[in-house]
């Protein structure tokens, strides 16, 4: 199958100039070299500890900012050497929804006018065309055509979200990129949403990017999830075999520290020490080394190659071994 979506050393770097009176440049590497790919109909996850990439990366593969490096291919495109019309059309097919309801939206911009505008700016639909459109939209998000003359202020979190999501399928895209699309919500909010979006993917065929740090979410909506730790993909692959057996010292952390409905069943906690490195001096060798705790000197001088079986792959010298003792 011929995926939709190839993202291939992707890297995103920022530079900031700090200190007094001699300023110091620092370079940030948000993203650091990041591979997937994700094919049609595909729900696939990255997720991460915050400030590990994974919204960059999100917005980078949409050039809603400019990677530095890498290729990203959609439907056989590079994006990065399409021009700008180019890529004004295939950005009908790519749509986002973003992590705050609250500020996604114009507030001074009725919602019918919200959800219309991509269709008129589009040349899909205009006057009565358009209005009808839109009021389809609404309904397939579960909301009345009555909410197309109010304001965002006089929606809840999730209706606004669902506004948000309307408007990310008014072109009818093959592919929406979700970042934290459920973060800011309710939890009994969230499932309706996350509901909602798997309806979506079903009755559509939408391929999904979902960006998140709760696995929980991951685990139930996506096929295939990506881990991401200071800028790079530590593990990947099937999301119910990476989460049953983590590969990745990282990924058992994360996985271990996720809430459970009976903490009585929880195993014990292998110890994991320190806070998550700086982005603009990450660790040499294995970022991970200084929290690991099968960290051994390779760990510590090389940063370590991909080992993958059966589909499901790490970035580790000790992937599966080592034990969890403390750290050395």
């Amino acid at each position: 199958m011929t995926p939709i979506l190839e993202v291939a050393g992707l890297k995103k770097h920022f530079s900031t100039t700090r200190g007094f009176p001699w300023p110091v440049k620092t370079v940030v590497r948000a993203v650091d070299g990041v591979d997937f790919r994700v094919h049609r109909g595909e729900a696939f996850g990255l997720v991460g500890e915050s400030g590990c990439g994974k919204s960059t990366a999100a917005r980078a593969l949409l050039r809603l900012i400019e990677p530095d490096a890498g290729s990203i291919r959609f439907d056989g495109t590079d994006l990065r050497a399409a021009s700008a019309g180019a890529l004004r059309t295939l950005r009908q097919r790519m749509q986002i929804v973003f992590q705050d309801p609250y500020s996604a939206l114009n507030p001074r911009r009725a919602i019918g006018r919200t959800l219309a505008e991509p269709l008129i700016v589009h040349g899909r639909a205009r006057g009565a065309a358009a209005r009808e459109a839109a009021a389809a939209l609404l309904a397939e998000v579960g909301l009345p055509a009555a909410a197309m003359a109010r304001f965002p202020h006089e929606f809840s979190g999730g209706q606004r979200q669902r506004i948000g999501i309307a408007r990310a399928l008014a072109l009818r895209p093959d592919l929406i990129v979700a970042d934290e699309p459920v973060s800011a919500l309710d939890v009994s909010v969230q499932a309706q949403i996350l509901l909602l979006l798997r309806q979506l993917q079903a009755s559509r065929n939408l391929a999904f990017v979902l960006v998140s740090h709760d696995l929980g979410v991951v685990r139930w909506f996506c096929a295939r999830v990506a881990v991401m730790y200071l800028g790079r993909i530590v593990e990947q692959g099937p999301a119910a075999q990476v989460f049953a057996a983590p590969r990745h010292p990282y990924t058992r952390m994360l996985r271990d520290a996720s809430p459970v409905p009976d903490p009585a069943c929880r195993a014990v906690l292998p110890r994991v020490v320190g806070e998550i490195p700086s982005a603009a001096a990450p660790p040499a060798g294995c970022h991970f080394h200084p929290r690991c705790p099968r960290a051994t000197d390779i760990c510590r001088a090389t940063w370590p190659g991909w080992t993958e079986a059966a589909g499901h792959g790490c970035a580790c010298h000790h992937p599966d071994g080592g034990g969890w003792g403390v750290a050395q």
